[in-house]
């Protein structure tokens, strides 16, 4: 009886061979979607999660009072926090400082003292206790011992293995850091994760840094985080409020900023802090993938249900001759069923081939390691067992009821109920407003994506970021020394307009935060603000304005400060007001008169309100140079100059360089990324709906024929035609669209609002969303219009 039923069936999808091809295609790729979705959650949600501890693992914050009665939440903390917490805090099994500053300098030497080899790894500074906390895999050496001598160091797998072509002859070798530091190679690492906060190349000792010596408690660095392992059984919650005990312990009472602890989970999904990897994925963006993959497969199963009914009006007679020969309605019903079944199935070994093939493109486009291993996993399996029970029994059982009801003699004369065929035009009609629902929502939210994006990458920051190029340089006293040198021949290369020497660029995607003393005040002001250690020709290098007093002066023996809008602002003074008054930083270990109030820049991103922020012309501090390039210059060819500068000064440093808009675009990578897997998304969102239509169409050009006929012989002509069929979907699509629009306002509403700087959603993209859907949807629906109306009349009459 099965084989019957199979055989059947698929002589039945074979003669209906544009049928079947519709709905699986429609239908593999909502499953296609969905399986994609699925991997990218996957692996967002993995993060860390292989660690055993995993579940007594915390990251220690820094809350701190906002504005507005805000709260502020960093991962930045103040640097005597690791030492001091383990005397306080029994709880605690294992506290680590981490500190991570990005990549630097490493070379290899002979005997002689001449470099052999130089790199530049992501080094992280890590104590011991680290490895006590974390799992990583160790290939050689002792967790528990190599990194208790402060000038030992651990090296990933890759980074040894690239440098010294076996990981194995990489023991006990000694390597320079930062020109400086004599390390010894004391323990090789298997490489890590690719879903690991922790992407280290090598492992420094936190202790190299001497931390421990630094007793400021109001100074934090987005670089520097601690994480602790919670003793088994502990309650968090008290914890908590011991923290904010602690703080006030060791805290001046002024400053109010206090410390909680956040789960190793909310590392990589709470949007309230940030990552060493710079990515953060909330809840709401994985929410918003599951609903996408939802809404895409809902399409493709709405497309299945229209195009199996409409086939199954047509198939008429076939189920009168199928009941006049005995068929009850079972059967037909198990028959329609087991088409759907094949069809399904079909459809879910496309969509899988589809994956394998579409998921390089899309860890592309997302910068995410997704392979094709990720697919071959029992979840996935479950979900394809799981899709291929719901779509059969959901988008057959409604067809096998339609056609199963069918009276066989109306059936034999292809004339079914009108109230019928009406009642399951209008479920058709209804199935395709959702379809166009999800798909407009789907376009007009990516155009407000993309103008979000837009926003960021033209609006103004406070300072000039076209044609400026940044490149570090050797920050120590011999590198200092060579200062007024390198500016000197800089500005004697062609095409280089201006030239700075400062610590960072105005804008960076972490910051330095330090308190201050004002005006002689014997405590430190509130609030904490963004520091900048610049040289006089800072502000015309980047073109940031003055508005009250004057610029730094040349020499660097006078210490002065400059100060910008926001700073004056959060003192409740104005900028003339601050003029001349002194500035005490880190207990008197930096001072001087503040000689100019800046207008406010971005010295972080345009999602973040602006920052206070001081400026002050500490050289020592200075690691990288700002060149401005001229109008038209030829940037190649300075690039080659400044490189050839570097490499006969600095020849033990390896030339590097990043445009300042580059650097800032890179800010909203993720924003970005997301824009094209939404464009992605909408594109497939629109054409399973135009598939629907397709169909929906094509059943209304079978069932008005005669109409048609009729129509034409009265003198309708083929454009009369065209206008009869579009205009009901337009009405359709009209219906979606106001639907969509205040589904589409309210979560885009709340999506803006997670950045300060954001655009207004302006009725534009609305309009622009619609009217593509609805010539898209005309398109579509056109040529089969245009096919009914070109037919000729004498046959559509004769037409059973």
């Amino acid at each position: 009886m099965l084989k019957n039923y199979l055989k059947t069936a698929f002589r039945s999808l074979w003669r209906n061979k544009r049928y079947a091809f519709l709905n699986i295609t429609g239908l593999s790729l909502g499953i296609t979607v969905c399986l994609v979705i699925y991997v990218i959650i996957q692996y967002e949600q993995g993060f860390d999660m292989f660690h055993t501890k995993k579940d007594r693992i915390y990251r220690v914050l820094t809350v701190s009072p906002g504005e507005n009665g805000k709260t502020n939440y960093s991962q930045a903390i103040p640097f005597p926090v690791p030492t001091t917490l383990p005397n306080d805090f029994p709880e605690f099994e294992q506290v680590a400082g981490i500190i991570q500053t990005g990549k630097r300098l490493v070379t290899l030497e002979d005997g002689h003292g001449n470099i052999q080899k130089k790199f530049k790894p992501l080094v992280y500074f890590l104590p011991p206790s680290f490895f006590n906390i974390f799992d990583y895999k160790w290939l050689a050496g002792n967790k528990a011992t190599a990194l208790n001598d402060p000038n030992s160091t651990v090296l990933a797998r890759s980074t040894a293995e690239k440098y010294f072509g076996d990981w194995h002859k990489a023991i006990g070798q000694v390597i320079k850091l930062d020109q400086h530091f004599d390390l010894t190679v004391t323990g090789i690492l298997d490489d890590p994760p690719k879903n690991t906060e922790f992407q280290f190349e090598m492992v420094a000792t936190y202790a190299l840094l001497k931390i421990n010596e630094i007793k400021d408690w109001v100074t934090i660095d987005d670089v520097h985080n601690c994480y602790v392992l919670v003793r088994p059984g502990q309650d968090i919650a008290k914890i908590n409020r011991r923290l904010i005990a602690f703080s006030q312990k060791y805290k001046d009472p002024k400053n109010k900023a206090t410390h909680m602890l956040q789960p190793l989970a909310g590392v990589h999904s709470d949007k309230r802090t940030a990552n060493f990897i710079g990515r953060v994925v909330p809840p709401e963006r994985i929410s918003m993938l599951w609903m996408i993959a939802g809404f895409i497969l809902l399409i493709a199963c709405v497309n299945f249900i229209n195009l199996a009914t409409a086939q199954a009006v047509n198939r008429a007679r076939e189920i009168g001759v199928r009941k006049v020969l005995g068929s009850n309605r079972w059967q037909l019903k198990i028959q329609f069923l087991s088409e759907t079944a094949m069809l399904v199935l079909t459809s879910l070994l496309l969509a899988v081939l589809l994956a394998l093939c579409g998921l390089p493109f899309i860890s592309r486009v997302m910068d995410l390691p997704l392979g094709p291993g990720m697919l071959a996993t029992y979840d996935v399996y479950a979900i394809l067992l799981l899709i291929f029970l719901t779509v059969t029994l959901l988008a057959g059982f409604y067809p096998s009821i339609v056609v199963s009801a069918f009276n066989p003699i109306n059936a034999l004369k292809s004339k079914i109920a009108a109230s019928k065929r009406n009642g399951g035009i209008s479920l058709r009609r209804s199935l395709v407003v959702i379809q166009f629902v999800i798909a407009q929502a789907l376009i007009i939210g990516t155009l407000i994506i993309l103008q979000q994006m837009n926003y960021f990458n033209k609006q103004s920051m406070g300072f000039t970021r076209d044609a400026i190029v940044n490149v570090p340089f050797r920050n120590d006293s011999a590198g200092n020394a060579k200062i007024p040198y390198l500016r000197d021949q800089l500005q004697h290369i062609k095409g280089i307009q201006e030239v700075s020497f400062s610590a960072e660029a105005p804008s960076n995607d972490g910051n330095w935060w330090t308190g201050f003393k004002f005006d002689h005040q014997t405590e430190d002001v509130n609030f904490a603000a963004v520091t900048r250690w610049v040289d006089y020709n800072f502000l015309n290098t980047y073109d940031i304005r003055l508005v009250a007093g004057r610029n730094l002066t040349r020499t660097d023996s006078v210490r002065e400060f400059l100060v910008n809008e926001t700073l004056v602002q959060k003192l409740g003074l104005k900028p003339a007001d601050v003029l001349n008054k002194d500035m005490d930083v880190w207990d008197g270990r930096i001072k001087g008169p503040i000689v100019g109030v800046v207008k406010d820049f971005a010295a972080g991103t345009l999602k973040e309100a602006v920052a206070p922020v001081f400026m002050s012309n500490i050289k020592r501090r200075f690691g990288s140079v700002g060149v401005r390039l001229a109008a038209g210059a030829d940037a190649k060819a300075s690039l080659k100059a400044i490189e050839k500068l570097w490499s006969d000064n600095f020849p033990e440093q390896i030339f590097e360089y990043q445009f300042l808009d580059e650097r800032i675009a890179a800010y909203y990578k993720e924003e970005r990324q997301l824009a094209h897997l939404y464009e992605i998304f909408a594109g497939i969102a629109i054409f399973l709906s135009c598939l629907g239509l397709y169909g929906l169409a094509s059943f209304m050009a079978v069932q008005r024929v005669k109409e048609v006929g009729v129509r034409k012989v009265l003198g309708a002509t083929p454009a009369h035609i065209v206008y009869l069929f579009s205009k009901e979907f337009i009405l359709l699509i009209g219906i979606a669209f106001i639907i969509a629009t205040p589904l589409v306002w309210y979560f885009m509403h709340n999506w803006l609002n997670n950045f300060v700087n954001r655009v207004d959603i302006n009725w534009g993209v609305f309009v622009a969303g619609g009217m593509a859907a609805v010539v898209i949807a005309l398109i579509t629906v056109s040529s089969q219009a245009i096919r009914a109306a070109m037919m000729n009349p004498v046959n559509s009459l004769k037409a059973d």
